[in-house]
């Protein structure tokens, strides 16, 4: 784990090609995790990065184009909700974010990735950094990929499930979810190891 001091010395020859991660969609109720791992070129500067958090969804969508058209190598790994339910929620992110930086090309050779954690297996030196999608632009690119690919995903989602309003509140337990959860009961995107959707699915067994 790297301090802020530290987080923006020249990297040496191992470093060259630094992937920051991020992911977007551990809380919700619904849908994917998405994983986005970005290598940003130093040739071709993309202006107003930031945590996606801190965006307008309206900026985000303007900057995903470019983080794609310019950045040096970037993926986005959405891992559904078998996965997550499979392996809960934490391991099924690690997971994507291991594949996430597998699947870019060039190679990463050095990784950063937002928050306390490291992904297991990763193929080059990577370090945890807390608060990094304010601080590393290679990681606030990876967190807006992240945001967009699952939002869009989330309203894909819609198309199929429409009376759970996922385009609206993107999976999330909001009061109008909750609502459509205990009238429906879960549909196929839901994550049934999340306790709202488990006892919803208690409730139509008549537990």
């Amino acid at each position: 784990m790297s301090s802020t001091a530290d987080l923006f010395e020249a990297p040496d020859a191992a470093r060259a090609r630094i992937a920051g991660v991020d992911e977007a969609g551990r809380g919700p109720l619904a849908g994917p995790v998405a994983v986005a791992a970005v290598i940003l070129d130093p040739a071709r500067p993309i202006d107003g990065l930031d945590d996606s958090k801190r965006l307008s969804g309206k900026r985000r969508e303007a900057l995903f184009p470019l983080i794609q058209e310019r950045a040096l190598a970037w993926h986005v790994e959405l891992v559904p909700a078998l996965e997550i339910d499979r392996l809960n929620i934490l391991q099924a992110t690690l997971q994507g974010m291991t594949r996430a930086v597998e699947a870019l090309s060039p190679a990463a050779t050095f990784v950063r990735v937002d928050g306390n954690r490291l992904p297991p297996r990763l193929p080059c030196a990577a370090e945890a950094l807390v608060g990094g999608d304010a601080l590393d632009p290679a990681i606030m690119a990876a967190s807006i990929l992240a945001k967009v690919a699952r939002d869009r995903a989330m309203v894909a989602l819609h198309v199929d499930w429409p009376r759970y309003g996922f385009d609206v509140h993107k999976g999330y337990p909001t009061p109008a979810h909750l609502a459509a959860l205990a009238a429906h009961g879960p549909c196929p995107a839901h994550r049934r190891s999340f306790a709202p959707v488990r006892r919803a699915v208690d409730r139509l067994n008549g537990a």
